[in-house]
């Protein structure tokens, strides 16, 4: 995590550099400058969709999971596209696209599953955190300094 968070600003100023010798530095810089307007509108428009789609499934009585996984990356999308730099930018895009937002609430909801269930199961020094064959029994408060 530490290496992400100094190689992700090196990546954005290289990015940053070849897309200025290639567009120019003034029109790299407008684009730059116009994400900061459409990653607000973001947050505010679909953030609001998304929202509404949450209150709409527990209204229904089902479960939102998938609203919930689409809302954190809409707010994560719309965040990116705030934060300056190209990277950052096409990432946000890839977050609030709806075709690619589906794959990676996909993916997120894979990789959530599978964090559950390994920590729901995790054993430590050859024994399991909670009573598998549920043989635990209460004791007296007299028997616990006995």
């Amino acid at each position: 995590m530490f290496l992400l968070l100094i190689l992700w600003p090196l990546a954005e100023l290289f990015v940053l550099i070849k897309v200025a010798e290639a567009i120019g530095v003034l029109y790299a810089i407008l684009l730059l400058l116009l994400s900061w307007p459409v990653g607000t509108w973001a947050l505010r428009s679909r953030g609001r969709a998304a929202w509404q789609r949450l209150s709409a499934a527990v209204a229904a009585g089902r479960s939102p999971g998938r609203e919930v996984l689409d809302g954190a990356l809409v707010v994560i999308g719309g965040f990116l596209l705030i934060v300056p730099g190209f990277i950052s930018d096409l990432v946000g895009l890839l977050a609030l696209l709806p075709p690619t937002r589906a794959l990676l609430r996909r993916e997120l909801a894979r990789n959530l599953q599978s964090r559950v269930v390994v920590g729901a199961t995790r054993f430590t020094r050859g024994r399991t955190l909670y009573d598998v064959d549920s043989t635990a029994t209460d004791l007296d408060q007299p028997q616990l300094h006995g």
